[in-house]
């Protein structure tokens, strides 16, 4: 009887030992996942690029009610990246709508918390993933006088300050929306994609902005650093009819590193 017992016991001890093993080892997968996505802007360059590792991405854009980006802009998006990523097999876009994040403006750490909350596709096995955040909020750096359109702040995450663009196409009817949308856009995922010599490893670090670092030093380019004051954005993109584009220096640091 008492080997029954001590039998039966350890049966149970087991069971409970392997679920709790099989806990852990599901914890540690979607902390190691959160890990992968978490690391310096611009290190997994040749992984978005390339098809090497990767030859699936996945783009998660992650909004609250009206601060979702406009169709045109999504469409702009799709085509950027087919145009310049080696992703013959699949590029994926996938909308997520979240309750309204508090506490605007935000600071970076609250961007990073908010990501921790609502994001909810990460790089695994043979799929890469970004996430883009359209912010209901402004940045917490702005001034009277200067705005943050966007932000790329981990090596597959980006901010998008929509209510500061909102705002700024509110204000003046001559500025298009997707124009100033898709620019920033475009403009944070060169940084997602190590422009401009993020990493110091661009094969043309002479076009790199020495006053302005990470940023193109030809003007007609997307990665080009112009003026945060919100005078200067609102003449930059008023009657503008044209989405700034990479300039040839820029498209050859990216085909290096595996891109188109």
């Amino acid at each position: 009887m008492r080997h029954s017992i001590a039998k039966i016991i350890y049966i149970l001890l087991t069971f409970l030992c392997i679920a709790s093993c099989k806990k852990d080892a599901k914890s540690n997968t979607v902390d190691d996942l959160k890990a992968e996505n978490r690391k310096v802007i611009g290190t997994s360059a040749e992984d978005l690029l390339s098809d090497d590792i990767y030859p699936k991405l996945n783009v998660e854009l992650v909004y609250f009610g009206l601060y979702k980006p406009s169709e045109e802009s999504i469409t702009n998006l799709r085509t950027f990246l087919i145009e310049r990523l080696n992703k013959p097999t699949s590029i994926n876009i996938i909308e997520t709508s979240i309750a309204e994040p508090q506490g605007a403006p935000f600071n970076t750490e609250e961007i990073k918390a908010i990501e921790d909350v609502n994001r909810t596709e990460y790089t695994d096995g043979d799929t890469i993933s970004i996430y883009i955040f359209f912010s209901n909020g402004k940045s917490s750096n702005d001034s009277n006088t200067t705005v943050t359109l966007g932000s790329a702040y981990f090596n597959t995450s980006i901010v998008i300050y929509q209510k500061t663009i909102l705002d700024i196409v509110n204000t003046d009817p001559d500025i298009s929306l997707v124009n100033l949308e898709t620019t920033t856009i475009h403009h944070e995922l060169g940084h997602l994609l190590g422009l401009v010599n993020l990493q110091d490893d661009d094969i043309h670090m002479d076009h790199e902005d020495l006053g302005h670092r990470k940023h193109c030093i030809i003007e007609d380019c997307l990665m080009y650093f112009e003026s945060n004051t919100r005078s200067a954005v609102m003449q930059r993109f008023s009657n503008r009819s044209n989405i700034s584009q990479l300039d040839p220096l820029c498209i050859a640091d990216l085909q290096t590193k595996g891109g188109l």
